[in-house]
């Protein structure tokens, strides 16, 4: 199939990679010239500008728009409405609010054009591992995108096979799922992002607790002095709090068992906050993730070990950089 992507970052970048080894024809674009010609010198056909990348797709025209969310999305979905036309796709594959999404997409309803959100979960990893694509979409647009879909997913591989699931059927299995109409997918993504939030301050706040077992405020008969990353690493075989969080958590305590490379400055890219807003909306009660959204928010005033936890992981699933204190 041949797709467009705009976008080359970390994730725009190697999902067209991942695309072109399955043979797809990629059409690509970003600002950053140095990275068109490096996916074009990887068989993608690069394009100079919006307008040249929608001049070299076929009809029906589907482009994939992997940008940061807000204004730069949001323009480049809106130049995309007024170049594409009846039956085309544009697919925002960012962390979109989902109601952006309900409102573009019923603006280009109205011109023919599909609109298709798709919460993408896999960070720097997804080259290899494969993403986990939680999509809104029309039936028929999802159709039309189940080989990228099916493509960029990580299939059934290894996981074990939840018992009675064989009754079902589905896409569920592979790592990709038809939630709903558009919006759908960016709110199931909004809140695993924060449900990600309240898992990765767990294990903060207990790999702390650990680490100051041997604290003089604790009777001397009860201290403990305790490795880290040997308890992550036990952890990581058997037990009921494993996880990719967790292997990660293992390998950043192994690389430097103190995380004196990271100060605890922990950043939230906005799906956290929007999760509880819309629990707020539903009156739906929601402790733990509002918790862990506010523990973010005073990590930028003072930094706990528990903190530099959540930084680690940040950095492995998504190769997000600490901001400096300051700004």
């Amino acid at each position: 199939m041949q797709l467009g992507m705009i976008g080359l970052g970390r994730m725009g970048g190697n999902m067209t990679e991942r695309c072109m080894r399955d043979g797809h024809k990629m059409v690509v674009y970003a600002t950053d010239e140095d990275a068109v010609k490096k996916y074009a010198g990887m068989g993608a056909v690069g394009a100079s500008s919006v307008e040249d990348l929608v001049s070299k797709l076929s009809s029906p025209k589907a482009v994939w728009v992997m940008l940061p969310a807000g204004e730069i999305t949001e323009g480049v979905v809106t130049q995309l409405g007024s170049l594409l036309g009846k039956g085309d796709i544009i697919i925002d594959g960012g962390n979109s609010m989902f109601k952006d999404d309900v409102r573009r997409a019923n603006a280009l309803k109205a011109k023919g054009i599909h609109y298709v959100d798709v919460g993408t979960s896999g960070g720097v990893w997804g080259l290899d591992r494969g993403y986990c694509m939680m999509i809104g979409a029309s039936k028929d647009a999802f159709t039309i995108l189940d080989p990228i879909f099916k493509t960029l997913a990580p299939g059934r591989g290894e996981i074990e096979r939840t018992p009675g699931r064989e009754k079902v059927g589905g896409t569920a299995e592979d790592g990709y799922l038809h939630c709903g109409p558009p919006g759908a997918g960016h709110f199931v993504k909004m809140v695993h992002n924060g449900i990600e939030y309240g898992i990765m301050q767990a294990y903060g706040e207990g790999f702390d607790i650990m680490r100051n077992a041997n604290s003089t405020e604790v009777d001397e008969a009860c201290r403990f002095d305790l490795n880290l990353a040997d308890i992550a690493e036990v952890w990581r075989r058997g037990s009921v709090v494993s996880s990719w969080l967790l292997d990660l958590t293992a390998m950043a305590l192994i690389e430097n068992p103190d995380l004196s490379n990271y100060t605890g400055f922990v950043q939230d890219s906005g799906e956290g906050r929007w999760t509880i807003n819309a629990a707020i909306e539903e009156a739906v009660p929601a402790d733990v993730l509002a918790a862990s959204l506010f523990a973010r928010f005073r990590s930028r005033k003072e930094h706990t070990f528990s903190e530099k936890i959540l930084s680690a992981m940040r950095q492995k699933f998504g190769g997000h950089v600490e901001r400096a204190s300051g700004g």
